[in-house]
C-alpha cells in the first residue's frame, strides 16, 4: 500500500495551480485554513478584515466580536470543493460566539474539510474487494475580543490543527499530522458621521493568523510543511442613506508570512568539461538540493520575519506576494443584502483571480446567506461555478447600537 497524503495535498494546492507562467507560488501545509468558510466574505470577494461585525468574523477578524449588537450568535456554513472531480469533497464550519458584556465577547469554531470516501485496493485486480478511506483535515480554535476604547478592540486566538491524509497499511505510519497556532487581531470602528447627504462610518482591521510551528506529514522535518500564516489589513466606509439603505465597500491586503522557495540552484563545472564529476562540481541536481534543504531548515518564526524580503527577484516580486480584493455590500433594512466583489493574486504566484457574486436574508433571529463565484484566470478555480450557504442564528438581548 502506497501513501496518497501527497496527492491528497496536491489535490487541495490545485486553488493555488501553477500555470505555465507562474514561476514562485508560495504553497503551504493545511491550505484549508485560507478557504472562506462563509457565504457573506466569499459574496465580497474573501474578505472580512474590516467590514461590519458577523458572526462569521471568528476566521476573518475576531476582534469584531466587541462590537457586535446581538449577544450570541451560532453560524452554519457549508462549501462544495472541486465539484468538477467529486461531489463529496467539501469545507463545512460552525462558528458560535457570545458577548461577555458591552466591552468583550468570546468566541470558537470547528471547521472540517473532508475528502470524500476513497475506495482502495491491494492490487490492480478489479475483482478484489476494496475498502473504503475518509482522509480529512479539521481545525478547533477559540477567542477572546475586548474593547480597549470605545472605538479600537484586539483581540487573540488559538487554534489545534489536525491533518489525516494518509492510508493505515502495515508498513506505513498513518498517524495524522497536528500542529497548533495563535492569531493577534485588531479593529477600529468610529462613530457614525454626520455629512452633507449622508451619514458614514469608517472601518479598519488586521489579523496575523496561523502563526504556529509547521505541520509534518510524516514525522520529519524534512517533509515538515508551513502553516498559512498570513496577515491580513484593510480598511472601509459605510454610506449610511437613510434610516433603511446602507452601502458599505472595503479593500484588503493579505500577505502570506511564509519565505518564498527558493529558485534552481547554481551549478558548478570547476574544470569545463561537462560532466560535474569532478572534485569541487557540483550538478545541477545537488545545487537544487542544497536549496530545498536551506529551505527545509528554516524555522517558523524566522520565516515569518524573511517573507518580507527573501524574494529571489527583489521587492518587485515581493509586491508580487501581496493579494488584494475589493468589495461592496447593499443592506435594506438590515435584512436583505446584496455583494459582490474581486479578488487579485499575481499570475506569477498562483493566478487566483475572480469575481464573486453573494446575497443575504433575514428573517427574525435567523439569516441565509449565499454566494458565487466567477473566474476570470486561466488557471481554474476549484470553486468556481459554486454556490457556497451560510446559516445564522442570533439570540439573546441586543446591545447598543454601534
Amino acid at each position: 500500500m502506497k501513501k496518497i497524503s501527497l496527492l491528497l495535498i496536491c489535490l487541495l494546492i490545485i486553488s493555488y495551480a501553477k500555470a505555465q507562467d507562474i514561476e514562485r507560488p508560495i504553497t503551504t501545509g493545511v491550505p484549508f485554513l485560507l478557504v472562506a468558510a462563509d457565504a457573506r466574505a466569499a459574496g465580497m470577494a474573501d474578505q472580512g478584515v474590516a467590514t461590519a461585525t458577523d458572526a462569521y468574523s471568528q476566521q476573518w477578524n475576531p476582534a469584531k466580536y466587541a462590537f457586535a449588537v446581538e449577544a450570541q450568535g451560532l453560524s452554519i456554513s457549508y462549501t462544495p470543493y472541486l465539484t468538477d472531480l467529486a461531489n463529496d469533497i467539501s469545507l463545512g464550519q460552525l462558528t458560535y460566539y457570545n458577548k461577555i458584556n458591552e466591552r468583550s465577547a468570546f468566541a470558537t469554531s470547528f471547521r472540517f474539510f473532508g475528502f470524500g470516501g476513497i475506495e482502495l485496493r491491494e492490487t490492480g485486480d478489479p475483482n478484489e474487494p476494496t475498502r473504503e478511506v475518509n482522509p480529512n483535515e479539521f481545525a478547533l480554535d477559540g477567542s477572546y475580543s475586548l474593547k480597549l476604547s470605545d472605538k479600537f478592540s484586539m483581540a487573540v486566538g488559538a487554534r489545534y490543527i489536525r491533518s489525516n491524509l494518509k492510508i493505515p497499511s502495515t508498513d506505513i505510519d498513518a498517524s495524522a499530522a497536528s500542529s497548533f497556532a495563535v492569531d493577534i487581531a485588531g479593529f477600529y470602528q468610529s462613530d457614525e458621521i454626520a455629512y452633507a447627504d449622508f451619514n458614514g462610518r469608517w472601518r479598519a482591521g488586521f489579523n496575523m493568523q496561523n502563526l504556529g510551528p509547521k505541520i509534518s506529514y510524516d514525522n520529519d522535518d524534512i517533509s515538515a510543511n508551513f502553516l498559512p500564516a498570513n496577515l491580513r489589513l484593510g480598511g472601509g466606509f459605510d454610506f449610511i442613506l437613510d434610516d433603511y439603505n446602507k452601502v458599505g465597500v472595503s479593500l484588503e491586503f493579505t500577505k502570506l508570512l511564509v519565505p518564498t522557495p527558493p529558485g534552481p540552484g547554481t551549478a558548478v563545472d570547476a574544470n569545463g568539461d561537462g560532466d560535474f564529476t569532478d572534485a569541487g562540481d557540483i550538478s545541477q541536481a545537488d545545487a537544487d538540493a542544497a536549496n530545498y534543504n536551506a529551505y527545509n531548515d528554516i524555522g517558523w518564526v524566522s520565516g515569518i520575519f524573511k517573507s518580507f524580503g527573501d524574494a529571489p527577484g527583489g521587492f518587485s516580486e515581493e509586491l508580487k506576494e501581496i493579494t488584494y480584493s475589493v468589495g461592496a455590500e447593499y443592506m435594506y433594512q438590515d435584512s436583505f443584502a446584496v455583494r459582490a466583489g474581486y479578488f487579485h493574486e499575481s499570475p506569477e504566484k498562483g493566478a487566483r483571480q475572480f469575481f464573486s457574486l453573494g446575497a443575504g436574508f433575514k428573517y427574525s433571529a435567523v439569516k441565509i446567506d449565499v454566494s458565487y463565484l466567477f473566474s476570470s484566470s486561466k488557471v481554474k478555480n476549484p470553486l468556481e461555478n459554486t454556490l457556497r450557504f451560510s446559516l445564522t442564528f442570533n439570540f439573546g438581548d441586543k446591545y447598543e447600537q454601534y
